[in-house]
């Protein structure tokens, strides 16, 4: 099963192909490709994650951005009515991003300093 960090939603879904490292790309290239083409169950985390394991923020499974991308992921997951630990096929998942959060306008206000933002219009 995919452990999926909530705010990643949002990030999967603006993705364009740039990022810290050309292996950070390539992680998230795949990553993208396998949830979109083949729904699977994701498990919501507000941990590092899947999509975490080549970032260069990950240090053994801590994020030194903990603080930050953990209130992301708490706000993902307020408006999205969801909880942590939560299994959801990431089609389900991805609909409630785009509805309630991209689609309402509500993403700067989740994310707006992050270092990516730019990327997400």
């Amino acid at each position: 099963m995919i452990r999926l960090r909530a705010h990643h939603g949002m990030c999967l879904y603006y993705f364009k192909g740039k990022g810290y490292s050309d292996t950070f790309v390539e992680n998230m290239c795949r990553y993208k490709e396998l949830l979109e083409n083949d729904d699977p169950v994701i498990e919501l985390t507000a941990a590092t994650d899947d999509l975490c394991a080549v970032c260069p923020h990950n240090h053994e499974q801590l994020c030194d951005t903990a603080a930050k991308v953990l209130n992301y992921d708490k706000k993902v997951l307020e408006l999205c009515n969801l909880r942590e630990g939560e299994k959801i096929s990431y089609n389900d998942f991805s609909a409630k991003i785009k509805s309630r959060i991209i689609k309402s306008g509500k993403r700067p206000k989740i994310c707006g300093n992050c270092q990516w933002s730019d990327l997400c219009i």
